[in-house]
């Protein structure tokens, strides 16, 4: 198991989402602050909505097909449409061995040129990169939540930059 994340050095926010639609349009969002070479863990029980903010990462990155929850092919790429970066969307759900289990997927090799999203990559990928992005999606209570009849849909979203490239971006205005 990994060391903790360095609590000083790593870029910290917090946002609630109270639709389907809203998780979709923050990925378009978070995908105009990516580039080339970031790497993306998402956490969150199953149907947090990991698959959906990726989707929204897919428009807002415009790469080719649709994105869905690569579940049982373990990973896809999507390139891009225009002259923007790769999207490789990989579940790690059913992987146990970490990145020695990944090495078969090149992810790697892919990462300077493509943006990877790895769900269910917490504990499994961090050693790909001293720079990434994690995500932790949960269902608001409490005080987060809204009464409404929607309060089903609303999450917790928090983000955390770790390393350099997250130093200075500016994840609040999300």
């Amino acid at each position: 198991m990994n060391a903790p994340h360095d609590i000083s050095t790593a870029n910290i926010a917090h946002l609630t989402v109270k639709s389907a639609e809203d998780m979709r349009d923050l990925g378009r969002r978070l995908a105009a602050l990516l580039r080339p070479g970031d790497l993306v863990l998402l956490t969150g029980e199953l149907g947090a909505g990991k698959t959906t903010l990726t989707r929204g990462l897919g428009e807002g990155l415009d790469v080719r097909g649709a994105v869905t929850s690569p579940t049982f092919v373990i990973a896809r790429v999507h390139p891009p449409l225009g002259s923007g970066p790769a999207l490789v969307h990989v579940d790690a759900y059913r992987l146990n061995g970490g990145l020695d289990e990944m090495e078969d997927l090149d992810l790697d090799v892919s990462l300077p040129e493509s943006v990877i999203v790895v769900e269910w990559g917490d504990g499994k990928v961090e050693e790909l990169s001293d720079d990434r992005l994690h995500v932790v999606i949960e269902r608001a209570v409490g005080a987060d939540a809204d009464l409404s009849e929607h309060a089903d849909d609303v999450r917790g979203v928090r983000f955390e930059g770790v390393g350099d490239r997250w130093a200075n971006v500016d994840l609040g205005a999300l």
